[in-house]
């Protein structure tokens, strides 16, 4: 089981891929799912953007892809976030860059969870969940 962290057409990294790798596990554990390869790749708004038109066919900016590839017992997937995504949303809604970043995580992880945000109530459970993971990092 691993937590790896990536990063495409940017310089990225963190300065303690531990601890946020423990976090997502105790995620993945609170939820009662079996971590397997979660893999981030941070990236750009273009990077993403082209993704999100070649295996979504979807021609607009998102902050986060998540690809399943989870089986019923384990947890696995790839999380793409764009950095670029995240910092304008940060200013947008008058938090941090860090904080919006740990909320993309959490967003995309909890889609390998099986949480979903299409319908409201939908969203509203998974927002519920993101506030109450995010409250628990130990950064």
């Amino acid at each position: 089981m691993a937590v790896s962290f990536h990063s495409e057409q940017i310089d990225f990294s963190f300065s303690d891929d531990s601890a946020i790798a423990a976090w997502l596990l105790a995620v993945c554990s609170s939820e009662a799912k079996k971590p397997s390869d979660i893999s981030y790749i941070f990236c750009s708004d273009d990077y993403l953007l082209e993704m999100n038109r070649q295996y979504l066919n979807h021609d607009y900016y998102t902050d986060v892809i998540t690809f399943d590839y989870c089986t019923e017992d384990h947890v696995s997937g790839d999380i793409f976030i764009s950095i670029d995504r995240v910092v304008d949303n940060a200013q947008n809604m008058g938090v941090s860059s860090n904080d919006e970043l740990h909320r993309v995580m959490v967003h995309g992880l909890l889609h390998l969870l099986g949480y979903q945000d299409k319908e409201p109530s939908d969203k509203e459970q998974m927002t519920a969940k993101e506030d109450f993971y995010l409250s628990l990092r130990p950064f």
